[in-house]
């Protein structure tokens, strides 16, 4: 009997007591206050599982729910022909077309062809949230790019016409400013590294124009790379989002906005169990910087990196898979001119451990360009400092890898074998100097994923280009051994382990 009253006052005490203390420290001003909106009691049951409430997402609804916002965005109007009427055209043929004039000819009372149109005239729906009270907007670029007009509906059933201050295609994040006489609702900005996977989370928007619509679930991973999405680590959620909730907010359990929905997975569609939203620490950045200056600029080291698997540690000498490893190092980068090589791995950034390979490009991608950053980085079986001065993302796009292309005018000099690694080599010679490429794997090779026409262009860091080199830095690379290989037209390392 006293262990059931000490069991409620535990419980008593964990509902009396979950106030926590907001980190925001807002962009724009918002307000500092914070609620908790579930209770825990952390009492362990015979069987090892845990007693828990689940979440009051009524009250959080009601708590951060005017700060959300409904956003129509309506395309810039058509252009007018001579007669002052919208440029219509029934020739299903473009006016450069050689058979233009022949058909507007042949057919020249033809009935207007009906053109399918939505029902909605075009708009974009979308959703954002205030993150000031004198009126800032955050939503997503997809929802507002290329429109002409910006319409911004509160919970309260007030309307805004917005401005676009700024927006930036990479992070899909775009801030827009409404002129408000009063004070208008502010979201409350948490700190998406505090968060777990498992974590519950609460998403509130407009999906297909339905406002104030409430969704939850859990954070399924944190750090999602996503195709050509360098810069943004995604939190990936299973709560419901579809379209109307893009732009919209991703709350965590204290009410506070930790992630903007920005897209799904879906092979329908629709809302397949998969959504990502980017954390609200990145949007804030990109949002500082289009409030301050209109455009966004990201820091760039100028390499081409790969994660490390288990098998390229080990060929390296690490101790655990981690880090980002260089695979190469653009020509004329700061990269470069810092000295840092292809095969070297890239463990951490001013003091900040990078886990895995996305991490690198989204730490530099939010450092100002021409700061200077100290690397940790792993090369031949030690850890050294290398200090790189940043160039700008947006000035140096890479460089062509034509040369590595070019057709070979060759000749070749015979072919050789190295039976341990279950490899065969055939070496070209041109005007650059001699290449070592592959005609046939098996064994070893073959595990390891090489494959035939690979051109071999190092073993670990040392560079070969004929088999007496390739001899000689096999035999002294040990029983794992990672090859920089160059495959149509792209380097990767690969970790070859032999028997």
């Amino acid at each position: 009997m006293f262990k059931k009253y000490q069991y409620l006052a535990l419980a008593a005490l964990c509902a009396a007591s979950l106030a926590g203390c907001d980190k925001a420290g807002s962009f724009f001003g918002a307000d500092k206050k914070e609620a908790s909106f579930v209770e825990r009691i952390e009492h362990t049951k015979d069987d090892g599982s845990v007693s828990m409430l689940l979440p009051d997402f009524a009250q959080l609804v009601q708590s951060e729910g005017p700060a959300v916002v409904n956003i129509q965005a309506a395309p810039a109007p058509r252009t007018q022909n001579g007669s002052g009427n919208a440029e219509t055209d029934s020739n299903p043929l473009a006016d450069s077309d050689p058979f233009y004039e022949f058909f507007k000819r042949l057919v020249p009372n033809m009935p207007e062809i009906p053109q399918e149109e939505s029902d909605d005239g075009g708009l974009n729906f979308g959703s954002g949230f205030i993150i000031s009270k004198d009126g800032y907007i955050l939503t997503n670029t997809h929802v507002v790019a290329g429109m002409g007009s910006i319409k911004v509906l509160l919970n309260d059933k007030r309307e805004y016409t917005a401005k676009l201050i700024g927006s930036d295609v990479q992070s899909d994040v775009a801030l827009l400013k409404i002129d408000a006489t009063e004070d208008l609702p502010v979201v409350k900005i948490g700190n998406p590294k505090d968060l777990k996977p498992g974590e519950w989370v609460a998403a509130i928007g407009a999906p297909f124009g339905f406002d104030n619509s409430v969704t939850a679930g859990i954070v399924s991973a944190k750090g999602r790379s996503l195709p050509n999405e360098s810069y943004t680590p995604f939190i990936q959620t299973d709560v419901a989002i579809n379209p109307g909730n893009s732009g919209g907010p991703l709350f965590n359990l204290k009410g506070q906005v930790v992630g903007i929905n920005s897209q799904i997975y879906s092979r329908s569609g629709g809302f397949m169990g998969i959504s990502f939203a980017i954390p609200i620490d990145v949007a804030m950045n990109v949002a500082e910087q289009l409030k301050n200056t209109g455009k966004v600029q990201r820091g760039q080291l100028g390499v081409i990196i790969q994660e490390v698997s288990y098998g390229l540690a080990q060929s390296f000498g690490l101790d655990k898979a981690g880090g980002a490893l260089i695979a190469k190092v653009l020509p004329g980068s700061p990269a470069e001119r810092a000295g840092l090589q292809a095969g070297d791995i890239v463990l951490s950034l001013n003091g900040e451990e990078i886990r895995s390979s996305g991490d690198l490009p989204v730490m530099v991608g939010a450092i100002t360009p021409g700061k200077e950053v100290s690397l940790g980085v792993w090369r031949k079986g030690e850890e050294i400092t290398v200090k790189v001065k940043l160039g700008n993302a947006a000035e140096h796009t890479g460089a062509s890898s034509k040369t590595d292309e070019a057709p070979y005018t060759e000749q070749q000099s015979g072919t050789f074998s190295v039976e341990s690694a279950g490899i065969t080599l055939q070496t070209h010679t041109d005007s650059s100097g001699g290449h070592l490429v592959v005609v046939r794997v098996s064994d070893a090779a073959e595990r390891a994923g090489l494959r035939r026409g690979d051109e071999i262009l190092a073993v670990g860091q040392v560079p070969v280009n004929d088999e007496d080199g390739f001899r000689k830095a096999m035999d002294k690379a040990g029983k794992n051994v990672p090859l920089l290989v160059m495959r149509r037209g792209n380097t990767l390392f690969i970790a070859l382990t032999l028997q």
